[in-house]
């Protein structure tokens, strides 16, 4: 997966879990990315050990307030936060004998499926985008742009649209690679072929560039890694830089995602389940929150990334059917690891 801030050739995640006193284990993936969010495998697996463990370690599942407040006495790391926190969900989940989505509010218990199209020449990306239709029933595009010259985008784009013609969900992923000027270019290139969103088309600090954007669009503008806390939503909403939000559980967990998607209802803010190239156990945490709550099925999630592994660590993969991927049924978020896949994977010595 390539695009604008980085790319990813291997899923260098870290598993998470959580034991609990009556021997219930909870489980949930971090996915370092360190060119947006600056953590890396070893660093997630040394500031859980080290910091976030001693202060958690004697909770109870149902004190996560009191575990947030001493999590945030660290800056930063927040992947390893959610992780923490998603696998205490999970374990709670497990000991009273409900899903991860009744506990957060039980709307539903599925999605659309969005996928997600990384940098690449317009025909390649064409035949993904087709394959993935044909296998998947997946009809939301989410592609990445953000190159120079503009054009490169545009014309993947432009064929996307005529390839899969007017049914078809496309929004475009900029990944903060483009100035103001070129966006608004990009985008007025890009008028005729029906985008539903613009999402960190340039950077957030760029202030007055950024607000002269959102002014100038007529797509809603999603604030992505611009817009991780609550506080960062109001200051990007509230000063005219965006008026849509992604929520990805991967860096604000469940905890977190919550009080970021009742601040969006309040602002009035459409919102995209996001997706940080999660693996399956990732995509499950996505779609157990999104399903929970009527605001995040609005919109497909993007849930599929986890097609672009060539492995991964559930008993029981994940099967996406007729564009839509169903919460798993049981308690907590219903997945279980395989051990002896985890044995061929884990890295440490253990």
């Amino acid at each position: 997966m390539k695009f604008a801030s980085g790319e990813v050739h291997h899923a260098e995640h870290v598993l998470v879990r959580v034991r609990t006193d009556d021997g219930l284990v909870g489980i949930a993936e971090a996915p370092p990315r360190p060119f947006t969010y600056g953590e890396t495998q070893r660093g997630i697996v040394a500031v859980i050990e080290t910091i976030f463990a001693p202060q958690v370690v004697g909770l109870s599942l149902t004190e996560r307030e009191r575990m947030w407040a001493r999590l945030d006495r660290t800056v930063g790391n927040p992947t390893a936060k959610a992780a923490l926190d998603m696998a205490v969900w999970d374990a709670l989940g497990r000991t009273v004998g409900l899903s991860v989505t009744e506990l957060l509010g039980g709307y539903g218990n599925r999605m659309r499926v969005s996928h997600m199209l990384g940098f690449d020449q317009p025909s390649a990306m064409v035949d993904e985008a087709q394959r993935v239709r044909a296998q998947h029933g997946i009809t939301t595009f989410k592609v990445k742009v953000g190159r120079r010259p503009v054009s490169l985008d545009v014309d993947v784009v432009r064929a996307l649209r005529e390839a899969m013609g007017p049914d078809v969900v496309l929004y475009v992923d900029g990944n903060r690679g483009w100035s103001a000027s070129e966006s608004a270019r990009a985008m007025r290139q890009m008028s005729d072929l029906d985008l539903a969103f613009a999402e960190e088309l340039n950077p957030a600090d760029d202030v007055v560039g950024r607000r002269w954007l959102v002014g100038q669009l007529d797509v809603p503008f999603i604030a992505d890694e611009s817009a991780t806390t609550p506080a960062e939503v109001t200051r990007e909403v509230l000063g005219g830089s965006a008026n849509a939000l992604s929520i990805k559980t991967a860096r604000t967990g469940f905890t977190g995602s919550q009080r970021v998607l009742h601040l969006a209802e309040g602002l009035g803010l459409e919102v995209v389940m996001g997706n940080q190239i999660d693996g399956q156990l990732g995509s499950v945490c996505t779609v157990a929150f999104g399903a929970a709550h009527r605001r995040t099925t609005m919109q497909a999630g993007e849930l599929s990334n986890f097609l672009d592994l060539s492995d991964d660590l559930l008993t029981e993969p994940l099967c996406i059917v007729g564009g839509e991927l169903a919460v798993r049924p049981g308690a907590g978020l219903g997945v279980e690891i395989d051990e002896e896949k985890l044995r061929r994977y884990r890295v440490d010595a253990s």
